[in-house]
């Protein structure tokens, strides 16, 4: 089964985030909640260390973490950094979701059963 992966623009932009918040051995917490405008969204965290209970991907000497309730909805899904005008961060490309709202944050599955809202 595939986890997860990460561009190799994300790797280079985590590796420079860990250094810069002192924290190089550190890895990024990516995560699913219940909410946002399609059923779920996506948050992210920096940790230190982690769960015992996490799955931990390691990519280019970069760590990420998932909860076993977030995995579900993360196989496959990609990390990528994308830099805009309106500004840059790192972001989901699942191959789960199967509606998402224009924030991007926001997504439901085909089997989350996760009611559509709108987008405010």
């Amino acid at each position: 089964m595939s986890t997860l992966s990460l561009t190799d623009e994300a790797v280079v932009r985590l590796r420079s985030v860990l250094e810069s918040q002192r924290v190089p051995d550190g890895a990024l917490r990516v995560f699913v909640s219940p909410g946002g405008c399609s059923g779920f969204s996506y948050g992210m965290s920096l940790e230190a260390e982690p769960a015992d209970d996490d799955e931990i991907v390691e990519q280019a000497g970069v760590k990420v973490v998932v909860d076993p309730f977030s995995l579900q909805y993360l196989s496959g899904a990609q990390i990528d950094f994308i830099d805009s005008l309106m500004g840059g961060g790192f972001t989901v490309v699942n191959p789960n979701a199967v509606k998402s709202c224009a924030c991007g944050q926001s997504f439901d599955t085909s089997f989350g059963g996760g009611a559509a809202k709108p987008c405010h």
